[in-house]
């Protein structure tokens, strides 16, 4: 697997070697071995999988100490933007983002570290999208961001008139009006 560093510290893009022949192709997901030597020293202990149809955005979801969650994210069907917000107290890039397009194709993997928010846009007709967590979905530990927070200023590739959320993810604050329950 080759990791990628992006412009934020400890938040990566994994792609994975595929092996292609005229029956298809085989790669291998994931490897807790090859990940902890080269990515984090993260024990996933969930798996989660959700599926979305075109133009419906997810977020910008994190959950709060101590249920925080590390997550490695991926496409199975379809393409989605894939979205992660610093919102790391003290980090010199707190309240960036970085997006990235996670494909069927691609089989491209974004790994968010603790302390970031993450969402998604659905690009494609249809996606499956698939997430490793490190922690275990809290609901008393939910917290989000607005995914049209006009000082991230994030394109989410669809058309606003075309963007779909949950009537949760409708309400949701700025990052100016959140204590980040998490430091650098």
């Amino acid at each position: 697997m080759q990791v990628i560093k992006t412009p934020i510290p400890n938040l990566v893009v994994i792609e994975p070697r595929l092996f292609v022949d005229e029956r298809g192709y085989f790669f291998e997901s994931f490897s807790e071995k090859k990940f902890r030597e080269q990515v984090a020293d993260i024990h996933f202990v969930q798996d989660n999988e959700s599926r979305s149809t075109y133009g419906v955005v997810r977020g910008l979801h994190f959950q709060a100490p101590p249920y925080a969650q590390s997550k490695l994210v991926r496409v199975i069907v379809g393409a989605v933007l894939d979205v992660a917000v610093d919102i790391r107290k003290g980090s010199p890039t707190y309240g960036q983002h970085f997006s990235v397009e996670l494909t069927a194709d691609n089989h491209r993997q974004l790994f968010l570290p603790r302390g970031f928010a993450h969402g998604f846009s659905v690009l494609s007709e249809e996606v499956v999208f698939q997430y490793k967590c490190d922690n275990f979905y809290a609901p008393e530990a939910e917290g989000a961001i607005a995914w049209n927070d006009p000082a991230l200023n994030i394109d989410w590739r669809i058309p606003a008139s075309e963007v779909v959320l949950s009537a949760k993810d409708a309400t949701h604050p700025p990052l100016a009006d959140i204590a980040s329950p998490f430091t650098f």
